[in-house]
């Protein structure tokens, strides 16, 4: 049996988000927020499918059918959500001798920091509700988010250690179990652990695609701090010369693309909010990519659009979603070529 997880540049049936509601953080900021959710399906719609969980299936589709996107490459499905962090709680597809088989990993709301039994549950549902294709769902015995690991598609994952092997997570597993882990349920053969990076104001424990990102190839874009008087510059200069340290399957150094920093964004209470250009989206035939009304959009378009030529590289203002301490990866989650059913 051949095992492996696809990288993220690979066909995609489509992309799954789950709709900001009254009853998500999102309440104060709902008309805040909505209309980038609303601009991330508009343009996905445009190359694929969208999959949407939302409590008001007709409340949803007349706002994104105001807002332009394909209607037709719309699904909404009315299940019931926590918050809308799509990566981290929708199933991860891997190819069995070739075949979708969707994992559907525990999610503990980033080491029970917030509820996330609705969001526990959303996989099984869209399951129950014939969203997929026939496929067969499992459940691992396992704490998994999404963000947590990025594969090149040929057996590579790049992780973090500060997440993967947080006690809030799997506290039973040393790193050599999470390895055997990674290798059994995902056809992993290569781990590159990153013991390096963080950003302000991130919930996740270092989620690797805040930081870097694995792009066709051999190439690793990733968050660069080149000013020594912000508190994140040891850590990511670190993080950096790790990077540098890291070799490819056939022995040499990773193409490296560094993203720049944008300048710093707070809360109302002056808590600093993790903006990283790195939370980026691949999708057919495009790159979604997070702005902040910064001076330095047009370097970070710049930078992944070097890391992936011939895809569109469409820049989608995030700097709403911050506010809750996440960005566009973070929303959604993309589902491979064979996921989703066929509509009747």
């Amino acid at each position: 049996m051949t095992l492996r997880l696809p990288a993220e540049w690979e066909e995609q049936d489509g992309v799954l988000l789950a709709w900001p509601h009254e009853s998500t953080d999102w309440h104060p900021v709902l008309a805040m927020v909505e209309p980038v959710f609303v601009e991330i399906v508009r343009q996905i719609s445009r190359f694929e499918l969208v999959l949407i969980v939302a409590p008001d299936k007709d409340k949803v589709a007349a706002m994104l059918r105001q807002g332009g996107a394909v209607m037709e490459q719309v699904r909404i499905h009315e299940i019931a959500s926590n918050d809308t962090w799509a990566r981290d709680f929708g199933p991860l597809t891997v190819l069995e001798d070739g075949q979708p088989l969707l994992l559907d990993f525990g999610f503990n709301g980033w080491g029970l920091k917030f509820a996330s039994n609705l969001d526990n549950q959303i996989s099984r549902n869209l399951h129950a509700a014939g969203a997929f294709a026939g496929l067969s769902l499992k459940t691992p015995g396992l704490i998994l988010e999404g963000g947590s690991i990025e594969s090149d598609g040929a057996g590579t994952i790049l992780t973090t250690a500060e997440c993967l092997e947080n006690p809030n997570r799997n506290p039973h597993l040393s790193r050599q179990g999470i390895e055997g882990a990674l290798t059994v349920l995902l056809g992993a053969d290569r781990i590159l652990w990153l013991e390096h990076g963080y950003l302000a104001g991130d919930d996740t424990d270092s989620h690797v695609d805040t930081l870097a990102r694995l792009c066709p190839g051999e190439t690793i874009v990733y968050v660069a701090c080149n000013d020594p008087t912000d508190d994140h510059y040891p850590a990511l200069k670190a993080m950096e010369e790790q990077l540098q340290s890291f070799r490819t399957r056939s022995g040499d150094p990773y193409r490296l693309l560094p993203l720049p920093w944008p300048q710093a964004s707070f809360d109302e209470d002056g808590g600093r909010l993790p903006a990283t250009y790195a939370n980026f989206l691949v999708i057919n035939g495009a790159v979604l990519v997070p702005t902040y009304r910064d001076a330095n959009d047009a370097a970070a378009l710049a930078a992944i659009d070097e890391a992936f030529p011939g895809r569109q590289i469409i820049g989608i203002d995030c700097l709403p979603l911050i506010q809750q301490h996440g960005s566009l990866h973070c929303v959604t989650m993309q589902l491979p070529k064979g996921t989703l059913r066929a509509e009747v």
